[in-house]
């Protein structure tokens, strides 16, 4: 298999802007698939609409959400392409793994 190294660093800003919990719950919220504004993404949450929007500026720098303008509000919505680059990086390692493990299995039934 071809190293990873192209596509850890690719994936690498998503992993760290999902890291935190907060970001992580924002970006469940937008999974439902429509665009919502900030005020949307704070109802029942207690973290403040200023902090929301330190939030998904960190998740745009990571290209895992896109705000936009519509009328007086600024939308918010997943850029699921990102994800699914993540995903694909997490694929990878998942069947390097699985290679490391099957030469392993290998290895140890050929000894017995």
């Amino acid at each position: 298999m071809p190293p990873l190294s192209t596509e850890i660093r690719s994936a690498a800003p998503v992993f760290a802007a999902l890291g935190d919990e907060t970001r992580l719950r924002l970006v469940a919220r937008l999974c439902a698939g429509e665009p919502l504004s900030i005020t949307q993404l704070a109802v029942g949450s207690q973290v403040t609409r200023q902090a929301i929007t330190k939030h998904l500026h960190v998740l745009e720098d990571a290209r895992v959400v896109a705000g936009f303008r519509h009328g007086r509000e600024q939308l918010w919505e997943l850029n699921t392409r990102q994800l699914a680059d993540a995903r694909h990086c997490l694929d990878l390692i998942s069947r390097h793994w699985d290679d490391a493990l099957a030469r392993l299995k290998a290895a140890v039934e050929a000894e017995d």
